[in-house]
């Protein structure tokens, strides 16, 4: 059964209330619209939270207020290369932004990190503004917008900043903490699953979308199949991969080794030997020189599953896991950002004894009902529908009358989050797509991929 009228009215009047206007036009939502809060930046239209808004205006029938998101959010953009270290690089964009009025005209003004918490600029804004163009084009069929030469050298400064000079020699990318949906300090600098999902979707993505000449084409292709392998082959964790890291050797030589990265079984922590089951597996948080951390980080794996990095076997051992731990990852509201938290002296040396981040809170450990939309999608996609209707089930039995939540705290998130915003804006559409998807379950296509033809997967 899907929720009651009286909660889907009521979702889509917060939904409304929330629409964010540029000189008469709709352009986004605001983050929350909490009346016992202070706005603070919560009055903003956030990249990321406004993904879940969009796709419901599209399945809805509603494409105009995706199309003013995408021309605007374009038009902000970081076009110029410079020098100074203080500005945004080239092809980035901003995390948020809001509406300000100078000498009676609005204007649209762009936080690339500047005033965010800890000054740290969003990678993933970019890759969700190509997953979103994606959407709206595979919605409205209007590929004109997507091959406009503003759009398309938008897309070449996406790549441009993602595809070429590195430090690294690896097909994943290099971010520091706090440059995606965890936006505080929680240990995933590096290479973090969730980024090399979205850059994977957003290179999915560009590459439906760039016209056949397009200079970057060739090498799109190409990052796919080392990313791909690269993700399946070294972030894949299930009984069989831990039982060869357990018998790692270290300090091996050469392009031939077992133990590429240097990993010492010793670093296997112990509550994952026993909470790992026959037909469970997920994607590690982390991966990097001397490094897995073998969190599982809930947003990076079921966008890993709808866009088809994992394989098709991994993507039902992602599935299989979350059934078989619904307590741990699910409780009482869909899903576990992360799981399990940082405790003790982990806690106090990798979040830097961050409050908000105490364990079970927040980013440490916290539920989020934003991911339901992604679960619901990544169910749908495995034909495992029944584990969506119980997600929804749950969620719809707490969210109106917790008026809406932003997270949900504890080891199974009985718990309001201590300082969560009410009628959080991704939290009302999150519910509202789940719905959509699970009525009408052809909108996957407007998010989710096929497996990628052009690619072999690395294990079966």
């Amino acid at each position: 059964m899907l929720a009651d009228s009286a909660l889907t009215e009521e979702a889509h009047k917060a939904l409304e209330d929330a629409i964010l206007y540029y000189r008469g036009k709709p352009i986004g939502t605001v983050a929350a619209c909490d009346p016992d809060a202070e706005a603070v930046n919560y009055d903003q239209c956030f990249v990321r939270d406004f993904v879940p808004s969009a796709l419901f205006f599209l399945m809805q029938g509603k494409p105009d207020i995706v199309r003013n998101f995408l021309v605007e959010m374009l038009g902000l953009q970081s076009r110029e290369r410079r020098l100074d270290c203080f500005q945004p690089g080239q092809g980035l964009h901003p995390a948020s932004f809001k509406v300000q009025v100078q000498d009676g005209e609005e204007h649209l003004i762009g936080d690339f990190g500047e005033q965010a918490i800890a000054r740290v600029a969003p990678i993933d804004s970019c890759f969700w503004w190509l997953i979103l163009l994606r959407a709206y084009v595979k919605a409205t069929g209007d590929r004109t917008l997507a091959h406009r030469s503003d759009f398309q050298h938008g897309i070449h400064l996406i790549l441009q900043l993602c595809l070429e000079a590195r430090f690294d020699l690896f097909p994943t990318l290099l971010v520091p903490d706090g440059s995606f949906m965890i936006d505080r300090r929680m240990g995933v600098y590096g290479y973090p699953l969730e980024i090399q999902a979205l850059f994977y979707a957003a290179l999915r993505s560009a590459r439906e979308l760039l016209l056949p000449e397009a200079t970057y084409l060739p090498a799109v292709k190409t990052r796919l199949q080392h990313l791909t392998y690269h993700v399946q082959t070294y972030y894949w964790i299930d009984l069989k991969r831990l039982n060869e890291i357990y018998r790692y050797k270290g300090e091996e030589f050469g392009a031939l080794v077992m133990n590429q990265f240097n990993i010492y079984p010793d670093t296997i922590p112990g509550w994952l030997i026993d909470w790992l089951t026959d037909t469970g597996g997920y994607l590690a948080g982390n991966l990097g020189p001397g490094q897995i951390d073998f969190r599982f980080f809930g947003l990076g794996n079921l966008m890993a599953v709808m866009s088809s990095l994992a394989s098709e076997h991994q993507s039902q051992a992602v599935m299989n896991l979350i059934d078989q731990r619904w307590q741990d990852l699910i409780g009482y509201m869909p899903l576990k950002i992360c799981f399990p938290a940082l405790e003790g002296q982990d806690w106090h040396t990798v979040t830097g004894c961050d409050p908000k981040n105490t364990p079970w809170s927040y980013h440490n450990g916290g539920n989020w009902p934003v991911l339901l939309w992604l679960l619901t999608a990544a169910a749908l996609k495995t034909n495992k529908p029944e584990l969506a209707y119980s997600a929804l089930k749950i969620a719809e039995e707490r969210l109106l009358s917790d008026q809406w939540s932003e997270y949900y705290d504890g080891r199974q998130g009985k718990l309001i989050g201590k300082e969560a915003r009410k009628y959080q804006t991704w939290t009302i559409a999150a519910f509202l797509v789940a719905q959509e998807l699970l009525k009408n379950p052809n909108f996957l296509s407007l998010i989710c991929f096929d497996a990628d033809p052009d690619v072999t997967p690395c294990r079966s």
